[in-house]
């Protein structure tokens, strides 16, 4: 939020005036107010400036919060008044936080509900975390095929406070399956007798509740679409992913990805409430197991302990060379890790990318090769040049590749790519940069390898 809005909020707190309270809250953005009380967490304090907002900002405040500060306010509110919370929230917030909710607090608020929000608050909540389903809404507009614009614009009038959105008007049959969906703009232009059948669009783009919740945002962005209907496998309207929610979906799936790419597992509730204990836990296992991988480092060392002792200045450049390989792996990694999660890459590019990224690399080792030479020239004589020019070229490229197979190969096994971390690939070029480093000085400067 705002240093202003924040500033704004504490001054009248601090001032004592309620009614000034209670209409900065009517004023100010939802968001604002939620960061607010996000930023200066105390439950109590919390519920006392939320008694201060009306029913309708309270919902909307309540749904911008964290999900660990929701979850306790709504643990410390008596059943009642979380009742009341619930009906002014939208569907789609709502099913999340009764999701954070303890089976007791549940049960108790369920008996609260009307049955039509019970209905819908436990389809909503059934379906499986990362799915539409689970990111789907049920505050939208429908009309029949059957009825005149006149008609379908009487209904909206009525339906609209209660809606997420009525830009976009869905046409359904008696049995409540999708036909098509008619523009807001097109309905205010129409005559008022004309049928909506006549001026629905019928070809549309839809999507169902099993499929990932990734998939949204990828065609809501591709289709620049306010919205996307969710249909269940006949035909059945049952929910729409808004644009907003789509956006929510981005941001997570990219959190999750950069979670991934620094080899740490998913924290629920974000890193400023994760406990200790959850972090040590999320970080424990990658960590481990790259510290025996890098054994194979160490190990290539060992192996050529006579070409180190005959040249020391081969060490001098081990870990330019080595940080080198393992960055440009990291690198190509990256982007075949982005490009694959948008969709820009797919399994059939993989020759193509593989000599693309031949050709880069090429040209990335051939340019560090001689920025390496000219250091080599000043440290070392010309045969301890040669190997370092050489190495860097052959390194840089073997890393490089690696970055780019080692995606395309988790993705093949339908594993997820983002697990090709930059920790993995650095780790594994590594090891490979010293077999190429050593073994190329013993080859040329002519020591044996034992």
């Amino acid at each position: 939020m705002s240093q202003e809005n924040y500033a704004q909020i504490s001054e009248v707190i601090e001032s004592g005036d309620e009614q000034a309270l209670i209409d900065l809250f009517e004023e100010m953005p939802a968001a604002d107010i939620a960061g607010f009380i996000d930023e200066n967490f105390e439950i109590y304090e919390s519920l006392a400036l939320m008694d201060k907002m009306s029913p309708e900002v309270q919902a909307e405040v309540f749904g911008y919060l964290r999900p660990n500060n929701q979850q306790v306010l709504a643990s410390h509110m008596e059943v009642g008044l979380l009742a009341k919370l619930f009906r002014d929230m939208s569907s789609d917030e709502r099913a999340d936080v009764y999701a954070l909710l303890d089976v007791k607090l549940q049960d108790a608020l369920m008996r609260r509900l009307a049955k039509h929000d019970r209905d819908d608050l436990l389809r909503l909540s059934s379906y499986e975390e990362g799915t539409v389903g689970s990111v789907m809404t049920s505050d939208y507009a429908v009309i029949p095929a059957s009825g005149t614009v006149e008609h379908a614009l009487r209904r909206l009038r009525q339906t609209a406070p209660e809606k997420e959105t009525i830009y976009q008007a869905y046409v359904i049959d008696n049995d409540y399956r999708l036909q098509g969906v008619v523009s807001l703009r097109d309905l205010i232009t129409a005559a008022p007798h004309e049928r909506i059948e006549d001026i629905m669009v019928t070809d549309l783009i839809t999507l169902t509740p099993d499929m990932p919740q990734a998939e949204s945002a990828r065609i809501i962005s591709r289709y620049d679409l306010i919205a996307i209907p969710v249909v269940s496998e006949t035909g059945v309207l049952v929910g729409i992913v808004t644009f907003d929610d789509a956006m929510d979906v981005v941001e997570m799936e990219d959190t999750e990805t950069m979670h991934k790419s620094a080899t740490v597992g998913k924290i629920e509730g974000g890193l400023k409430d994760a406990s200790v204990g959850m972090l040590y836990r999320k970080r424990i296992n990658w960590l481990v197991l790259l510290v025996f991988a890098n054994i194979f480092s160490g190990a290539g060392i060992a192996y050529f302990e006579d070409t180190i002792s005959a040249y020391i200045a081969l060490l001098f450049f081990l870990p330019l060379l080595i940080a080198s390989g393992g960055n440009a792996g990291a690198q190509a990694a990256t982007l075949m890790v982005r490009g694959i999660a948008t969709g820009d890459v797919t399994r059939s590019d993989w020759f193509r990318m593989l000599g693309k990224e031949l050709l880069v690399s090429l040209g990335l080792g051939l340019t560090m090769a001689v920025a390496i030479a000219l250091v080599g020239s000043l440290r070392a004589g010309p045969d301890i040049m040669l190997v370092v020019a050489l190495s860097m070229l052959a390194i840089v490229l073997v890393g490089s590749l690696i970055g780019v197979m080692l995606p395309f190969l988790l993705h093949r096994l339908n594993w997820d790519p983002a697990t090709a971390s930059a920790p993995l690939v650095t780790t594994i070029a590594d090891a490979t940069g010293v077999l190429i480093y050593f073994g190329m000085a013993t080859s040329i400067l002519g020591l044996p390898n034992i």
